[in-house]
């Protein structure tokens, strides 16, 4: 199993460091590194990877804030000089923090932990999830799942019959659910593709609902328009 990945860091030595750790890592793929982070948001709208290494204080925007800005998130490991971050990074899912200077080592087990993330989920995509609804855990469907709308750390599963409501978070749920059935179309919302019954300029329409199409979403709908087509 191959693991794709970018850098985006506003320092280049910190992405020389990278680039040297990865060449050392098999079965790790450095697609590109970047520091515009900008440039870096725009090429993932058009490319997909596995895994982001991403430096938190940069100039112009940050870390955290690039994570929030993506339509599409990879799994994350934040590259930054500052431990006071952490718990930020960690409430967005990451998957690991590298404190630099990072060596080739803790390097490495950070990458473990990705791979095994990866080959865990992609063995996670059956035809359901298990969510759990307060002290209890309750088997859905995937092909019962419309929309999930979230609030907070709480999403709302709107189901054929019936509504769930679940604490986790999107991003959580992102890395769960089959990417080629559902797509992130706003902030608060997520939408089981074969369930929509009209696409408009800025909202969908499913299950009588009417979606708002966030203003960074656009690719998302692009996306949308093309696995509908490839049906």
């Amino acid at each position: 199993m191959t693991l794709t990945a970018i850098a985006i860091d506003d320092e280049p030595q910190a992405l020389d460091v990278i680039r040297l750790h990865a060449a050392r890592v098999s079965f790790l793929d450095l697609k590109a590194t970047f520091t515009d982070a900008f440039e870096a948001i725009a090429w993932l709208q058009s490319h997909k990877v596995d895994l982001l290494f991403l430096d938190i204080k940069m100039p112009d925007i940050s870390g955290i804030d690039v994570v929030k800005s993506l339509s599409r998130v990879p799994m994350i490991i934040f590259t930054t000089a500052y431990s006071t971050y952490a718990v930020e990074g960690f409430n967005l899912d990451a998957i690991d923090y590298l404190l630099k200077p990072f060596p080739l080592t803790r390097f490495l087990k950070a990458c473990n932990k990705a791979l095994e993330h990866k080959a865990v989920r992609n063995s996670t995509e059956p035809a359901f999830l298990f969510l759990k609804t307060g002290y209890d855990e309750e088997k859905v469907l995937l092909e019962d799942i419309l929309y999930i709308e979230a609030d907070g750390n709480y999403l709302t599963f709107v189901l054929k019959t019936r509504k769930l409501l679940s604490r986790q978070t999107m991003t959580e749920l992102q890395q769960l659910l089959p990417a080629d059935q559902f797509v992130r179309v706003h902030r608060s919302y997520l939408i089981a593709i074969h369930k929509i019954d009209k696409i408009g300029r800025q909202e969908l329409t499913v299950a009588g609902k009417s979606i708002p199409i966030g203003a960074s979403y656009d690719e998302s709908v692009a996306t949308i328009r093309a696995r509908i087509a490839q049906r």
